[in-house]
């Protein structure tokens, strides 16, 4: 990409003199490692999205403006044969989720070109470009009906407040406080949004020349999500939770078809968890979606289904496979389904026929969570069966590679080689150990810094996964490789809990968290010790959001650590429950009963009943405006620290939600905090063995 958008301007100035007491940013104009600036460099492939002719593909280039500080998203196109790579609009707006009309003639996306986020229409055969929509929210979840003249999709839709009480004797322009908010909601904000508005997301079709939209859904439920248009183009099948008691049976979403003329609905699943992403197959005959029988663990397995149009002779196709399924996609002929999944740290894309025989096409996918190394990845597939995916190397961002159905890989792109090309950057190396509680098989990754030589001494980071029910893998991820350039060696893995090893290894810590998940982390990091250039006097511990409730944890079990960055914790149950965005569902899924009913479980696994053990120097990292680990429980820790006389410092994010990094100085900012932390307690570290 021409990155006149993303110009060296003061702001890397400002990101780079802030941490000029660390080594990664010291002599940043000859350095041929990766620094803190080149956050501001980074692009990778996102979203790819075949053509009905099979021909190209239409993906998201995202790339960092240093300008707005923010991901810029734009449309490009390449041929299946990695020729004609070509952006499809030149200006500097945000252009994103391509969907192709059933005849390739139309391709429909969002765009903020003309400021908010709305649908706009592209015609192929004339390059040119009509605005469909002029609504006040953002659209989202759009799908063509088969004739190619409506689209849907779904938007927020406010409903007007009613406040229990009001003033109504303010004099004609004078300067009150603004009213109350008056609250009535069970879950009333959300991470990334803040307050919850009154309202719900609503389904609606409006013509592809341009027109009103028309809402076809309505109530007090959300219906958004991907939906899919029966043949005839007369019903819509999506997903919603219509109970009257969803906001605390928040995962019993059901399948539903509406009929967009006379908006008759018909009920077409009535599971006992969620049924979602519903995908109509070529013939118009049969439904696939995923979804799951809800047995109350912490962890459950989405499987994928296919049952008849009109929701009997349901069939689980992937029973025998213990791994949750996304992103499903019938093949060309509808004679089975394409799915990813995630694997031993890896994100696949597999196959499965309407028997139910599984073959997988690529463990490849990756690249597309720039921060942290999350198994990630997007995927498409053309009419021949090729699959076009994003690809990560473990080394930089993904690009976009193609693999045939005989496994012939071709990789199509190549963003980021002006930036990588000329520095030295590790990939991760896998390391295969046993629990030492139960001997079970665990697996993590070092990645080194650059020069490394093993004949020498390096301090260690242990860098820990959030969710918890998540997995790390090999791809890339600027926070690890940003540590590295730093001169640290970093070790991350999957402890128990984490998803990618199957149901029953993830659920060894359902109601029972934190517990011997401690004791894998400590057995990755004794491995890596054991490999012999690991100054055991320099080792430091960190990780976010439930990676920050384990740093926690283990500064209160250990004092092996020199230091400690706790990102966004979880460090007092009970309060968690009363202040998180999602404390019905925590309280639900993840403990037996409420904290006033049964405290003991909630105190015991609280970090904040080991605070007393903590000799640890700690800094505690929090966005200011998370709601998902809010940040009453950093502060909480932080009081409760320097009670204790640990030494320790308190860093607010502004500006930032529980994805700290979705900006891209945060970003820099948090590896930044991190490393200077580390760095004030590293000892001198003795080079040779």
């Amino acid at each position: 990409m021409n990155k006149k958008y993303i110009t060296k301007s003061a702001l890397t100035l400002v990101i780079s003199t802030l941490f000029a007491t660390h080594s990664a940013v010291a002599d940043e104009s000859t350095s041929r490692t990766l620094s803190l600036k080149d956050v501001f460099n980074l692009e990778y492939a996102a979203n790819p999205v075949v053509t009905p002719d099979g021909k190209h593909v239409v993906y998201e280039r995202r790339s960092m403006d240093i300008m707005t500080d923010s991901v810029r998203r734009n449309l490009w196109s390449i041929a299946i044969d990695g020729g004609a790579h070509l952006p499809i609009f030149s200006d500097s707006k945000n252009h994103f989720n391509p969907v192709f009309s059933p005849d390739g003639a139309k391709m429909a996306y969002l765009s903020s070109k003309e400021g908010k986020v709305q649908v706009y229409l592209k015609d192929v055969a004339s390059n040119s470009t009509t605005r469909v929509t002029d609504v006040a929210m953002s659209p989202s979840s759009m799908s063509f009906s088969p004739d190619g003249k409506y689209l849907a999709f779904a938007m927020f839709t406010p409903t007007k407040a009613k406040p229990l009480f009001s003033l109504d004797f303010k004099p004609k322009g004078a300067k009150w406080a603004e009213n109350a908010l008056y609250i009535d909601q069970t879950n009333f904000q959300r991470d990334s949004m803040g307050m919850k508005r009154p309202g719900n997301m609503q389904v609606y079709v409006v013509p592809t020349i341009g027109g009103t939209p028309r809402q076809v859904t309505s109530g007090a439920h959300d219906h958004a999500g991907t939906m899919a248009w029966s043949k005839n183009g007369q019903q819509l099948i999506i997903s919603a939770n219509t109970r009257d008691e969803a906001e605390f049976d928040m995962l019993n979403s059901d399948l539903f078809s509406i009929d967009i003329n006379t908006l008759k609905v018909a009920k077409l699943t009535d599971m006992s968890g969620p049924e979602y992403s519903p995908q109509l197959s070529p013939n118009g005959k049969k439904i696939a979606f995923v979804g799951y029988e809800d047995n109350g663990k912490s962890n459950q397995l989405s499987q994928l289904y296919v049952m008849d149009s009109d929701g009997d002779n349901i069939k689980n196709l992937t029973s025998k496979l213990d791994r949750s399924v996304g992103a499903i996609k019938w093949a060309g002929k509808g004679k089975g389904l394409y799915f990813s999944y995630d694997d031993m740290g890896k994100k696949n894309v597999a196959y499965v026929n309407l028997a139910g025989k599984i073959s997988n096409v690529t463990n490849d996918l990756g690249g597309t969570t720039l921060g942290r190394p999350y198994t990630s990845g997007d995927y498409d597939v053309t009419p021949k069966g090729h699959v076009v995916y994003t690809s990560s190397k473990g080394n930089r961002p993904a690009d976009l590679a193609v693999v045939t159905k005989k496994g012939k890989v071709k990789q199509l792109t190549d963003l980021n080689g002006d930036v990588f090309d000329h520095k030295t950057v590790n990939k991760p190396a896998l390391i295969e150990l046993k629990s030492s509680i139960d001997n079970r098989a665990l697996q993590a990754w070092v990645v080194t810094p650059p020069n490394f030589d093993a004949q020498k001494k390096y301090p260690l980071i242990l860098e820990i996964h959030g969710g918890p029910h998540t997995a790390y893998g090999p791809g890339y991820s600027t926070e690890v490789q940003l540590m590295a350039a730093a001169g640290y060696v970093v070790v991350y893995g999957n402890p128990r809990g984490s998803t990618s090893q199957g149901e029953e290894f993830a659920n060894l810590i359902d109601k029972n968290y934190p517990s011997q998940d401690y004791n894998d982390l400590m057995d990755m990091v004794d491995a890596t010790i054991a490999k012999g250039y690991i100054d055991e006097s320099n080792l430091f511990v960190t990780g976010g959001s439930g990676g920050g409730t384990l740093t926690s944890w283990i500064i209160g079990k250990t004092d092996r650590f020199k230091a400690s960055v706790v990102a966004k914790p979880v460090i007092n149950w009970t309060s968690m429950i009363g202040t998180s965005d999602i404390y019905a569902f925590m309280s639900k899924y993840w403990f037996t009963d409420l904290p006033w009913n049964d405290y003991e479980q909630y105190w015991s696994r609280s970090p904040l009943s080991l605070v007393g053990n903590v000799k640890t120097p700690t800094m505690v990292l929090t966005g200011e405006l998370d709601v998902r680990t809010p940040m009453s429980e950093s502060e909480q820790y932080y009081g409760a620290l320097r009670l204790q006389g640990v030494e320790s410092s308190l860093v607010r994010i502004q500006g930032a939600y529980h994805g700290i990094a979705a900006k891209p100085s945060n970003l820099a900012r948090k590896v930044g905090y991190i490393l200077a932390w580390f760095d004030k307690y590293k000892n001198d570290t003795k080079t040779e063995k």
